[in-house]
């Protein structure tokens, strides 16, 4: 007998490579990778002393459980609407490759074990926030993206809030200075989705969301909004350095990549094109790694 692939595990290599790559998908992984990673900063930002890297992979995995969990459900509340967008429609819950019975037990697992393991093994307080985060992402922001514009700065809150449990997670409590990496990502998630929704617009309007774009055909709003949140970046974006968590190095890094961030959103504003949208949102996935690395690499010890 020919020993296979099939043969052990009992699912063609084809069929396993696609339950993989659905199972990414669900639990939206390149997501949970800038959740990893705003957490993980967090928490060296926020420990004193040598890092307990026992303590930060329990901070991770939890946090990372919670997200995983959280993007499950989020994509099961929102099928209906992802099959009436082309970028979409071929996710797992849509084209009908996964039952919604079996994505409910499991992002309902994913999200009370992650926070199960938080309060245990963590702390109470970023236990807390990680129930923040879910309610706040699958049962405020999830139904009110086809409600009311609103919905991005609602949304804003629970995507703001890694950094903070991370920083919860080394010090045990809720301070100033955690509230400032609270702050950055706030701030930058705005001209990040709004470009990611002018974009997108049609598709959006299409599904029935209530984007920003969809309401705002000309764009005034938008552009306003792109520019003002990337302006108020500018300031919050230093208060590492104002806080005493990094250095002068910081400092000068954060103006030149907040003032390159904010010419993007001026030429954004400006165009209101699709290239210009498309250059807005590469600016800020090149942004916020750099910030996030300077604050790593030029933290006062």
């Amino acid at each position: 007998m020919k020993v296979t692939a099939t043969t052990i595990t009992g699912v063609a290599p084809g069929r396993s490579r696609l339950f993989v790559s659905d199972l990414m998908e669900l639990v939206k992984a390149r997501l949970i990778s800038l959740v990893l990673l705003t957490t993980g900063v967090g928490f060296y930002a926020g420990y004193r002393g040598p890092v307990d890297f026992a303590l930060l992979l329990h901070t991770l995995l939890g946090t990372g459980l919670v997200a995983a969990g959280a993007a499950a459900l989020n994509e099961l509340l929102e099928r209906e609407y992802d099959a009436r967008m082309p970028r979409t429609a071929n996710r797992p819950l849509p084209a009908g490759r996964v039952q919604p019975d079996a994505v409910l037990v499991l992002g309902g697992t994913l999200a009370v074990s992650g926070l199960v393991y938080l309060c245990l093994l963590v702390n109470l307080i970023t236990g807390l926030l990680g129930a923040i985060t879910l309610v706040s992402y699958v049962f405020v922001y999830t139904p009110l993206k086809r409600i009311t514009v609103l919905n991005t700065v609602v949304g804003a809150i629970p995507g703001a809030l890694p950094p903070l449990m991370g920083w919860t997670a080394a010090r045990g409590e809720v301070s100033v200075a955690g509230w400032s990496l609270f702050a950055i990502l706030f701030f930058w998630q705005l001209p990040h989705f709004m470009a990611i929704a002018w974009l997108y617009r049609d598709e959006y309007a299409k599904a029935g969301f209530v984007m920003l774009p969809v309401v705002d055909p000309e764009g005034h709003r938008t552009s306003r909004h792109a520019v003002s949140h990337t302006l108020g970046l500018l300031p919050v974006s230093l208060s590492p350095f104002v806080f005493h968590m990094t250095g002068v190095f910081y400092l000068v890094g954060a103006l030149i990549l907040g003032a390159g961030f904010l010419w993007c959103a001026i030429q954004f504003a400006r165009e209101l094109s699709k290239p210009a949208a498309r250059r807005l949102f590469l600016a800020s996935i090149i942004y916020l790694p750099l910030l996030l690395g300077l604050i790593v690499m030029d933290k006062i010890r």
